[in-house]
């Protein structure tokens, strides 16, 4: 073979590009860029809602299994247990039915008392049933997916109870589907109302491995609080309604050293669990407008000179 005919190029060895370290810095740079880009910007959260909302008949199809083994699940339910939950519920019914007669004297008389003291009514809101199809794939936060979004009507910021209480809030709507941050997740906290006291407070998720509770922070060592208090929505934020269950006082421990109390609290709705949901509207939208502070009324007495 002559020396023409060979190859001169350098083997493949030698034909290296950038480096190892030089692609790992221009990688983590374009990530820190894009996520710091996504939290300021919210850049990605259209191309967020294309891909949920297309992949969403696989999540449906997948989710088939899941619920066809609940549906075997309870149609084995033993008679035993169904003759127990008939009886329980028989006996809620007829306690129900006579706290609906009481409850009906109380609306009648409250409603006497605001027209005679010329208060406002309370505001009246509107509610959508939804279910809970699957948690979150983020492990350090606590939200499920529910089956309702942007086109049956579910607003950003929406309140979401089961049963028993608040379960949590809506914190992004997509088409199809909406994320609900749980009331026990770290960055979500509730205006609450003491029932027994009537003292008002937050109520913060637990920032615990946990995170299976909520905590009352800034409330001092002398505080009037006791093991069992029922927490409720004040309504002074202009989200919640007022009064809707949202924990129970399970912990308190008042240090010598500390002017606050660590205050530990029980979520009454069912957030490891909950399968069906109500979507409440925000009531920010039924709140009458703030007066203009611009243009002060004038007096009485200068109106009547005029």
């Amino acid at each position: 073979m002559s020396l023409g005919t060979l190859d001169k190029s350098p083997p493949p060895f030698f034909k290296q590009g950038p480096t190892a370290f030089s692609k790992w810095v221009f990688f983590s740079a374009l990530s820190l860029l894009l996520m710091v880009a996504d939290a300021r910007f919210q850049i990605t959260q259209p191309v967020r809602a294309v891909l949920i909302t297309a992949l969403y008949p696989v999540q449906w199809l997948a989710l088939q299994p899941v619920h066809l083994f609940k549906s075997g699940n309870n149609y084995l339910t033993s008679l035993t247990q169904a003759k127990s939950d008939s009886e329980d519920a028989g006996k809620k019914l007829a306690l129900q039915s006579l706290r609906a007669g009481q409850v009906e004297q109380l609306i009648l008389e409250n409603n006497r008392l605001r027209n005679l003291l010329g208060l406002r009514k309370q505001l009246a809101t509107s509610v959508m049933a939804a279910e809970v199809l699957y948690d979150a794939a983020d492990p350090y936060t606590r939200k499920v997916i529910i089956d309702k979004g942007l086109l049956q009507g579910v607003d950003l910021g929406s309140p979401v109870l089961d049963e028993s209480g608040v379960l949590g809030q809506v914190t992004r709507v997509y088409p199809l589907v909406s994320e609900v941050t749980l009331v026990v997740d770290r960055d979500l906290a509730i205006p609450v109302l003491n029932v027994r006291t009537g003292a008002r407070s937050v109520a913060y998720g637990d920032p615990t491995a946990s995170g299976s509770g909520l905590e009352l922070r800034f409330m001092g060592s002398n505080s009037d609080l006791q093991q069992g208090d029922l927490l409720t929505t004040s309504g002074v934020d202009g989200v919640y309604p007022p009064g809707l269950p949202v924990a129970k006082i399970s912990r308190i421990e008042r240090r010598a050293q500390s002017a606050f109390a660590k205050i530990y609290c029980t979520p009454q709705a069912l957030v490891s669990g909950a399968l069906h949901v109500m979507v409440v509207k925000p009531l920010t939208n039924q709140i009458p407008p703030r007066p203009d502070s611009a243009a002060p009324d004038v007096p009485a007495k200068k109106r009547a000179a005029k």
